[in-house]
């Protein structure tokens, strides 16, 4: 009985119904809103917004950054002062490792086979002799095997996995400056410009350098990772020597937990570099070559910065 006499004085009561239906309505237009669900960015958004986040560390850095970025399968890629040459620092020992893998694909040397480890070399400069010492390297154990032998392969895996300069400037001694630079070349890679041995003090000063451009160093990796570096069986072991490396506070340190990196880095006074294979879902070449920040760090710190960033934007896709 409540309830008709409800309705019936409402009934008399025109300009009620009108506030009750205007306040249902707002009511489940709220309802409606509430229940619609958040749409994530769309790649394109996500794109921009790594772009924007990427500029905006390099901005706050303020260093000197080359980046250059593409996914395998050809969908991204971005570029940025990619052309640019920067000093190489131990990037440098990428194509050397390119080269030695090339020879053995061509029969001229096999990695089993045992080489005498020098310690003696002629500068780019002026031909004087240098020597390397551990105080400068970050390994130590060849310099007790110099007049001993070590095999093309075990000097290898030193120059790459943890940077070994005595190991490099062993092989670029028995593989030769102009071979590697005519590896180079043909890989579509001439902004990688290997000069010389490491710790050429005489002719660091005269300033010839290793030098290379964020592109040269992606150039490289991809052919690695798409087999066109050597033959397929070397490109898969010179990934597993590059997935090997000790030195990882750069672009995997931005990556999720567990993501597989085959890379390679190199830091000098002021510089510090990290060009890397990124085999996630969808696999990509991502090179950040670093100049003007004086802590080491603090370097390395942006680079897993901008490597966040980016592989946000690659998960995005």
């Amino acid at each position: 009985m409540r309830t008709i006499h409800l309705v019936r004085s409402l009934a008399c009561e025109p300009r009620t119904l009108v506030a009750l239906a205007l306040l249902s309505s707002l009511v489940m237009s709220a309802c409606a809103r509430k229940a619609q669900p958040t749409l994530a960015p769309g790649p394109a958004a996500a794109e921009a917004a790594a772009r924007a986040r990427v500029e905006d560390l390099v901005t706050q850095s303020g260093a000197e950054v080359g980046i250059a970025f593409r996914t395998l399968d050809g969908r991204q890629e971005w570029f940025e002062r990619a052309d640019e040459p920067f000093h190489a620092a131990s990037t440098m020992k990428i194509p050397v490792m390119i080269e030695l893998f090339r020879r053995a694909d061509a029969g001229e040397l096999s990695l089993d086979q045992p080489v005498t480890v020098v310690n003696e070399f002629k500068s780019l400069a002026d031909g004087s002799p240098f020597s390397l010492g551990p105080d400068s390297d970050s390994e130590l154990e060849l310099y007790k095997a110099v007049g001993q032998t070590r095999t093309y392969g075990e000097l290898c895996d030193l120059m790459i996995d943890v940077s070994s300069n005595l190991a490099t400037n062993n092989l670029i001694e028995l593989l030769g400056v102009g071979r590697i630079r005519a590896t180079t070349e043909a890989l579509g890679a001439s902004g990688m410009n290997v000069r010389r041995g490491v710790e050429d003090n005489v002719a660091y000063r005269a300033g010839l350098n290793n030098t290379t451009t964020a592109r040269a160093l992606l150039v490289l990796l991809q052919a690695i990772a798409t087999n066109r570096a050597a033959s397929p069986e070397s490109c898969r072991r010179m990934m597993e020597i590059l997935e090997r490396q000790h030195f990882n506070d750069g672009i995997p340190a931005g990556l999720p937990p567990g993501t597989l990196v085959a890379h390679k880095t190199g830091s000098i006074t002021r510089i510090q570099h990290d060009a890397a294979i990124v085999l996630g879902d969808r696999p990509y070449v991502l090179v950040v070559l670093v100049r003007g920040i004086d802590d080491e760090k603090q370097g390395n710190a942006l680079i897993a910065d901008i490597a966040r960033a980016i592989n946000g934007a690659v998960e995005a896709r």
